[in-house]
């Protein structure tokens, strides 16, 4: 199971990428999407929407289930990555990659303090380092 270094984690298999601007990218974890199977569909937020932190923002419906993904940080959904629409299995391919999902402009800076780092998420998934 991979999870890059350079990323913070949720509990709910999201990562995210502090892109030093005020702004985050959001996906989901190569643990989720394993488990999730193959991916066949992602309903994303819509631009503009505001969010909290820990709260449903999008959805992943895979062979095996429809899975909520959370928002680990509050703030305004800036972009979406239209591309899963027609291409959904980029999240099993690429979830740290081109299988981004959203970028939220944070309005609690602080939030990504409540994230963890790749070896705590590996850690607590039982995954192997």
């Amino acid at each position: 199971m991979d999870a890059p270094g350079d990323l913070f984690y949720s509990q709910d298999h999201e990562w995210v990428r502090d892109n030093k601007d005020g702004v985050v990218t959001i996906g989901v974890t190569d643990f989720a999407q394993d488990a999730l199977g193959e991916v066949v569909f992602v309903g994303l937020p819509e631009i503009g929407t505001t969010v909290v932190a820990n709260a449903q923002v999008a959805e992943v419906e895979s062979t095996k289930s429809v899975s909520d993904v959370h928002s680990p940080v509050s703030g305004e959904v800036k972009s979406v990555n239209t591309d899963l629409a027609a291409n959904p299995g980029v999240l099993n391919t690429d979830p740290y990659g081109d299988g981004w999902m959203f970028t939220i402009k944070l309005t609690k800076p602080e939030e990504l303090a409540s994230l963890v780092d790749a070896e705590a998420y590996l850690n607590s998934t039982g995954a192997n380092l």
